[in-house]
């Protein structure tokens, strides 16, 4: 690999504006506008499918397809019930974790724009229940959009089926620490972007069609790779997504495995994960020097790898993570050198496939 920076001024910049817009389950598509303008320099040409599914193509008539992919998509909400009050109930669009929302401030998506609200709370004085406090759930965290009637909030624009995220931005933590909600996974298509560019600036010609993937809808049950892998077809799959750093308070390492942010890429081991091309990606890590961790999957991996790699007759896929703190959370956290080593491992993945390799255990 040349001297060229992994992550310099413009690659932040880009980082900071694509984190920043939102991005809800369903309504992936600004986000991805973000994506293809800054990939655009380094691919051929886009594909982009009905649902918002995007992937920039390197190569595109080799016969030999090789994906490497990120999910863009981001928990939210829907607006599920708006009381005669002007109280707003709202139900998940993914994993939302409603133990989070009190207090928390939140945009409301409209054809009118923007509509600011907050996830209200009663105050500590009126929470008692003998000795117990009342806690979250989801049946009783509500909107307020500062109106006082139904009516009121209809006017704004807001209806039953509208998108609520929520407008934290993108910080630097102790300078090494990158803190935003949707790091899972808007940092998997920001790390695949940095692995084209670099593959453009050091004038690489690879052996085959490379399909840079940022699919959509990955937070609620892995359908935007199930539609673009039938697409594509591709022969390899290498997928990047986030997992646990298992030294956060109150998670269990006997359960999630011990890995941890600063500590290099993660690479897992699951029955949808080849085990050839796994070994590939971990001989590239040996070789390069390239610090990484393992996780072990029992059943299947939760992310896109599993679409991937039961797709068109069976697909060699493997799966390179993050690791990350606060998983779901408006504070999401990873370390700058983690992500630059998840880039440079699946760069130097690349480099060591060639065209019409299948990775079978009989040949």
């Amino acid at each position: 690999m040349s001297d060229i920076s992994i992550l310099d001024d413009k690659s932040i910049e880009f980082l900071e504006k694509y984190l920043n817009n939102p991005a809800p389950v369903g309504y992936e598509w600004e986000s991805q506008k973000i994506w293809m303008d800054y990939l655009k320099p380094y691919v051929d040409e886009f594909i982009t499918d009905t649902y918002g599914t995007a992937v920039g193509v390197i190569n595109p008539d080799a016969p030999f397809k090789v994906v490497i992919e990120g999910h863009a998509d981001e928990i939210s909400w829907y607006v599920n019930y708006i009381t005669d009050d002007g109280l707003i109930y709202v139900i998940r669009n993914g994993g939302s974790d409603h133990q989070i929302a009190p207090s928390m401030r939140v945009n409301i998506h409209t054809k009118k724009g923007i509509v600011d609200g907050v996830f209200g709370w009663p105050a500590i004085h009126t929470r008692k229940g003998g000795t117990k406090e009342q806690p979250a759930k989801l049946d009783n965290i509500t909107i307020d959009v500062g109106c006082a009637t139904k009516d009121e909030v209809l006017e704004l624009g807001v209806h039953v089926g509208c998108v609520v995220t929520y407008p934290d931005k993108f910080m630097v933590l102790n300078k090494n620490k990158f803190v935003c909600r949707a790091l899972d996974n808007r940092m998997g298509g920001f790390m695949i972007a940095q692995v084209a560019k670099l593959l453009k600036e050091n004038n690489i010609t690879l052996p085959f069609g490379l399909y840079v993937t940022n699919s959509v809808q990955e937070e609620i049950g892995l359908r935007g790779a199930e539609m673009i892998t039938n697409r594509i077809k591709p022969d390899v799959a290498i997928v990047t997504d986030v997992c646990h750093d298992t030294t956060t308070p109150m998670i269990d390492k006997k359960v999630e495995g011990d890995t941890k942010i600063g500590a290099g890429p993660v690479i897992s081991y699951a029955p949808a994960v080849q085990q050839k091309l796994r070994d590939r990606i971990i001989d590239a890590a040996d070789a390069k020097g390239i610090p990484f961790q393992r996780l072990a999957s029992s059943r299947y991996t939760g992310t896109d790898t599993d679409a991937f790699a039961y797709s068109n007759g069976g697909v060699a896929s493997a799966l390179i993570s993050l690791p990350l703190r606060y998983m779901h959370t408006t504070v999401e956290m990873v370390h700058r050198e983690d992500v630059e080593n998840v880039i440079k491992l699946i760069y130097e993945s690349l480099l060591t496939i060639k065209e019409g390799e299948t990775f079978s255990y009989f040949e």
